[in-house]
């Protein structure tokens, strides 16, 4: 499909800066087969039915945004260097995204601190860059806690400060490695969790590290060359068990977020059955694509010509998104990471 299909314009004045306070009062645009409602996040026990089975992402956000200085190498002068590391690689190894990328080749030595230091042994042709870093484990995560900076998204453009170390991640956060947050988990709090429980929705937890990818704009013309950024998940047998269990009941199983869909679809089989999984998926969703795990979506807003619009679309149909959008957009919902969200329930 053309990518242009997945265009819409939105005034940058409604791309959300800071996230609504409670978190469960962002605006919900309920979204059917049949019609637009209006409504907010702390409505859903009310709009969910009693048996259904949410399902969260438990990634948690690392400050995964480093400045550096490539020193002078006789030929080339000093630089300064900003890293947005992407994916954790084996050996003390990361894919990182560079600025100035162009600038840095196989073998540079980048200075993050006196005591946190990477050198760059491959440059890809997807843009990214390869870094091996002086410290592993307990360590390296100790340095990121002191020198890294939360990777806000490009579109946030005000200067991040402490609120946004408790605003950026979500009260599930439980595993590091996402370099972006899983954001419709932003909008629960434990108060909310406690009224879906008492409605008897169950939930449970799956584990899908958010790549920096997410936020990379799709390049060419036609969706098929596109290439997806790999990222690493895991549902645990006893987790696959329960999802199947529920399924074999009637009741829905409802993604919380478009990353925790990615790895429940990753997960299940042309039966719809779910089977444990720890791998990399790079799983791409447009329309034309049959939905194996899921009923429906709890989302955020998405960027325009997005992977992520793409898949709404795929789960209710490029014309009724595009349409839900344009509700959005004319009735002032938020956009965005820190933005209002949808509950999107397909036929």
């Amino acid at each position: 499909m053309r990518v242009d299909l997945f265009d819409f314009d939105l005034p940058p004045a409604q791309i959300a800066e800071r996230p609504m306070s409670p978190r469960e009062a962002a605006r919900l645009l309920h979204v059917t087969p049949t019609g637009f409602f209006d409504r907010t996040v702390g409505d859903l026990p009310d709009l969910l039915r009693f048996d259904d089975l949410l399902v969260f992402n438990d990634t948690r956000v690392i400050p995964a945004r480093l400045h550096g200085t490539r020193p002078a190498d006789g030929v080339r002068g000093e630089a300064k260097v900003e890293a947005l590391l992407h994916q954790r690689l084996a050996n003390g190894c990361w894919s990182a995204f560079a600025k100035p990328g162009k600038r840095l080749k196989s073998g540079d030595l980048i200075s993050f601190a006196h005591d946190l230091s990477a050198e760059v042994i491959e440059k890809r042709e997807t843009g990214e860059i390869i870094l091996r870093f002086n410290a592993e484990g307990t360590a390296f995560r100790d340095a990121l806690e002191r020198y890294g900076e939360m990777p806000l998204p490009p579109y946030i453009r005000r200067a991040q400060d402490d609120q946004d170390k408790d605003d950026y991640q979500t009260v599930f956060a439980a595993k590091d490695g996402a370099v972006a947050a899983p954001t419709a988990g932003l909008h629960f709090t434990p108060g909310l969790l406690e009224k879906l429980r008492l409605r008897g929705i169950a939930t449970e937890t799956v584990t899908l590290h958010v790549g920096a990818g997410t936020f990379q704009p799709v390049k060419v013309e036609e969706t098929d060359e596109h290439k997806m950024h790999a990222e690493t998940g895991e549902i645990s047998a006893e987790v696959a068990e329960r999802l199947n269990e529920a399924r074999a009941a009637g009741r829905r199983i409802i993604a919380c977020g478009t990353t925790a869909l990615r790895v429940l679809e990753s997960a299940a089989d042309e039966n719809r059955r779910f089977h444990a999984f720890d791998d990399e998926t790079r799983i791409f969703i447009t329309p034309g694509y049959r939905f194996k795990g899921i009923d429906a979506l709890i989302t955020n807003f998405h960027l325009p010509r997005s992977t992520l619009f793409m898949l709404v679309s795929a789960l209710m149909g490029l014309d009724r998104m595009q349409a839900a959008y344009q509700h959005a957009i004319t009735n002032g919902y938020r956009f965005f990471s820190y933005g209002d969200a949808s509950l999107l329930e397909p036929k």
